[in-house]
């Protein structure tokens, strides 16, 4: 079945596409939630306006994706977190966090933007691909670091009382 959009649907098509979808959709989607209308030459003519004002929308987007990579290239943010000994993290950095992390630095970034594979989970530095279009990539340097106050800090043996000191037995325990 043939209709035309009045508005832009993603995968489908932008406002005044006429596109050719199945009458189920069309007739219990589309055409109750007015996202579609008949595809007479009326409605065409009618549509023909707001596809156009959308299609400046979509370049001045697309201006503002192509300057937010050119300040994206380079950066390099820290990001803090708890950790044990062996640098394994106590939860994990999200696509999420890393968005958060440039949004705090100003940068408008969603976190459907930030192509993680999979949760960071390690103390390490990373390189996170942003891509804010098919064509529109960069890479940005992510340093995972262990928090300052988690680490432990180590007494001196001279200092520590002869009370506290662990005792130390020839003798095993009997099993």
């Amino acid at each position: 079945m043939k209709v035309l959009l009045t508005d832009t649907i993603e995968k489908l098509g932008m406002v005044g596409e006429v596109v050719d979808v199945r009458e189920g959709y069309a007739r219990n989607y589309l055409l109750p939630r007015k996202l579609a209308i008949e595809p007479t030459e009326g409605n065409i003519k009618r549509l023909e306006a707001a596809r156009k004002e959308y299609e400046v929308k979509l370049k001045l987007i697309r201006e503002q994706k192509e300057k937010l990579i050119q300040t994206l290239t380079g950066i390099e943010i820290t990001v803090i977190r708890s950790s044990n000994e062996e640098g394994h993290l106590f939860g994990s950095v999200t696509r999420r966090d890393i968005a958060e992390e440039l949004q705090k630095l100003g940068h408008a970034v969603q976190h459907d933007d930030v192509r993680l594979d999979e949760p960071l989970r390690r103390i390490d530095t990373y390189t996170v691909p942003i891509q804010l279009a098919s064509d529109l990539k960069t890479q940005i340097k992510i340093w995972v670091v262990r928090d300052k106050a988690q680490t432990p800090v180590a007494q001196p043996a001279e200092s520590a009382p002869a009370s506290e000191a662990p005792s130390v037995s020839d003798e095993s325990p009997a099993v």
